[in-house]
């Protein structure tokens, strides 16, 4: 689960987000992102009854990228701000496509910081 620092959750945060945010699109889901002051990267979801009206199924959408989002937080650019957007048909996507989605995002959007492979400890 996502730390509470790194949640967004008041309407003025997702309001400047979708101000003045830049977008990505890749299959169902939309990355909206902004750069912050804060030095900490804090991410918002936003899956809604079009994606299906069961609530069960929205929160597993949404806990399944949190946590892909909590896993990549290491290896992501810090002071950012970002909103997942799920649209329908992604509740019908498996663990691992949601993941290479989310993948491409971030490589889309160019916030993933460099990691040099000879840096690695043998």
């Amino acid at each position: 689960m996502l730390l509470r620092k790194n949640r967004l959750k008041r309407k003025r945060d997702f309001d400047v987000v979708f101000r003045k945010g830049k977008g990505f699109r890749n299959g169902f889901l939309f990355l909206k992102i902004i750069k912050n002051k804060l030095g900490i990267s804090r991410f918002g979801f936003i899956v809604g009854k079009k994606l299906s009206k069961k609530a069960t199924i929205r929160n597993k959408v949404r806990r399944r990228i949190a946590e892909m989002a909590r896993l990549k937080l290491k290896n992501l650019k810090p002071g950012i701000d970002v909103v997942f957007i799920a649209f329908p048909g992604l509740e019908k996507k498996s663990y691992r496509e949601i993941e290479e989605i989310v993948n491409k995002l971030f490589v889309k959007a160019k916030v993933l910081k460099r990691i040099s492979f000879y840096s690695v400890p043998k």
